[in-house]
């Protein structure tokens, strides 16, 4: 009785199959017969990817070109092909890359690194998690694999509140460089894992592009946040109303909730071991933030300021435990130190509005770093000295052109 093709296919080893539907164009540009013409290149990358066929080789380089859906290439049964086995023995993927670095790592016991680069929306943050994924499912050690991954993945939620925001390319785009460490003993075993943060794009906390909006975290905070915790910031849930969060008319996004991401946020704190009062801190600092953008100035002339409207510097100063006066001064004024001697000299109209936004950047900047700091000492690894090696994956934030373009967007 002859048996249907479906059910001969499910019954094929699924590297088998997997390799015969990879026949479009050529797997590596290196093979490409016209590898110098541009359009050869594209041809091929488009081919392929109409295929639904997202990665191909440059070398050992992997290009992977965003679907913007689930392809169904990310499972248990696709990682396990790809464990052990050499870089060009099945067709190109990220599962691939991975257990190559991983294997290298393991075997020469030297550090490797995974660099994720490309435009915004490519696809960065989304791979370096299949990249988790992936160390975890095929450690010996599964249980603890994947407790670290799931650590590294719970931080996803924070940091994508504080370091991402919509822009005109991207609903979710981070804003932010970031390089994971994950950290594994002699055997190739995990122990623990470490996150650094680089050049977050602190200009956005003052000034957005029309269409895009500031980092989620303001946003969130006021959709999701209860009556009370908004009243204990003197905030109010109407994000239009505060000047830093309206200057990109892009209150909303299409297919975000951001009273849903804010639930999850705070499961991802509690899941991280962050006390009440650390996030109660946290919240206090993205309040400040705003109550600082809704100082307004007046001109006095002769290079002189003064405050206009004094209800936010009384909001600022009662969630930072600061003198009331203090901050009108470091406001309009500034301190000029001359051999040996310092006088305070008053500041012009145009410069409070840039020292108001610079005290307004600084402090989200550091509230972010700290973020970071005490994420890793979650993810620290606290056991006895081992010889350890590192397997690094560094998502650089993708370049967007904008308007004005500052020094985060230019370096």
């Amino acid at each position: 009785m002859a048996v249907p093709v479906r059910k001969r296919l499910q019954e094929r080893p699924l590297a088998e199959v997997w390799g015969e539907r990879d026949n479009v164009g050529v797997q590596d540009f290196v093979m490409l017969e016209h590898f110098k013409s541009q359009e050869a290149f594209v041809k091929n990358l488009t081919d392929r990817f109409r295929s639904k066929l997202i990665y191909t080789y440059i070398g050992n380089v992997l290009i992977a070109v965003n679907p913007y859906e689930e392809l169904g290439i990310y499972t248990a049964d696709y990682m396990g092909i790809y464990r052990s086995v050499n870089l060009y023995e099945l067709p190109p993927h990220i599962f691939a890359i991975s257990d190559q670095a991983y294997r290298t790592m393991r075997d020469e016991l030297g550090d490797q690194c995974i660099l994720i680069s490309g435009e915004s929306g490519a696809g960065k943050t989304e791979s370096s998690k299949k990249i988790l994924q992936f160390l975890a499912q095929n450690s010996n050690n599964v249980a603890v694999a994947g407790s670290i991954r799931d650590r590294l993945l719970q931080c996803n939620p924070i940091l994508e509140a504080f370091g991402n925001a919509k822009t005109i390319r991207n609903d979710n785009s981070s804003r932010f460089g970031k390089y994971m460490e994950i950290q594994f003993d002699f055997k190739g075993e995990p122990l623990g894992g470490r996150i650094l943060n680089y050049l977050l794009e602190k200009s956005r906390v003052v000034m957005q592009m029309p269409g895009e909006r500031n980092f989620h975290a303001f946003y969130f905070l006021l959709a999701g946040a209860s009556s009370s915790m908004l009243s204990s910031l003197y905030l109010q849930k109407d994000s239009s109303a505060y000047h830093y969060l309206r200057q990109g008319d892009a209150m909303l996004v299409h297919g975000m909730s951001d009273k849903d991401l804010f639930t999850e946020m705070q499961e991802a704190f509690d899941h991280m071991g962050f006390t009440s009062a650390e996030i109660k801190s946290l919240y206090e600092v993205v309040a400040t933030v705003l109550h600082l953008g809704q100082i307004e100035f007046t001109d006095l002339g002769r290079d002189q300021s003064a405050v206009k409207n004094q209800e936010p510097v009384v909001s600022i100063t009662e969630l930072l435990g600061l003198p009331h006066g203090g901050l009108n001064m470091a406001l309009t004024h500034q301190t000029i130190t001359a051999r040996a001697q310092s006088y305070s000299a008053h500041l012009s109209y145009e410069k409070a509005l840039y020292a108001r936004d610079a005290l307004a950047k600084a402090l989200y900047n550091r509230a972010f770093s700290w973020l970071v700091t005490r994420l890793n000492q979650s993810l620290m690894y606290t056991g006895r000295n081992t010889r350890m090696t590192v397997m690094g994956l560094l998502d650089i934030y993708g370049f967007e052109i904008m308007q004005n373009n500052s020094f985060e967007q230019l370096c």
